[in-house]
């Protein structure tokens, strides 16, 4: 999904959430249950272009329908290099009402985790604000 790269790359955050759906579900690497909702994915998002050191996409997938994408990344957290995909599924207003996030190895999700929990509570109380 070109315009989700995009903004990715250019460090949009703003643009990134207007792409998402109301409804998306976003599913993390390192937790078990998905996350429902707009606000709590974009503070996700938010958060791991924090966390995230020398981030670059490096190859795209599309499904044959168009509503399926798999970008495929390379980033550092600290000093654990990792390579990972974003699985983007879109609705039929093109708006991101799926975004499963897969990573690898097993130290670089450990340190991708490690940096998440640290940030989890601002997290939560980014997603509250967003929702009232």
């Amino acid at each position: 999904m070109r315009a989700f790269r995009e903004a990715v790359e250019a460090g949009d955050l703003d643009a990134v959430e207007a792409l998402l759906a109301e409804d998306v579900v976003f599913t993390s690497p390192v937790v078990f249950k998905p996350y429902p909702g707009k606000a709590i994915t974009a503070a996700i998002l938010r958060a791991v272009a924090q966390v995230f050191e020398d981030f670059r996409y490096e190859g795209e997938l599309a499904g044959a329908d168009g509503r399926d994408h798999a970008l495929v990344f390379t980033a550092r957290v600290g000093e654990r290099e990792l390579s990972g995909c974003d699985f983007i599924h879109v609705d039929e207003d093109g708006l991101i009402d799926r975004l499963t996030v897969m990573v690898r190895p097993l130290s670089g999700a450990q340190a991708l985790a490690e940096a998440m929990g640290a940030r989890f509570e601002q997290i939560a109380k980014e997603a509250g604000a967003r929702t009232r």
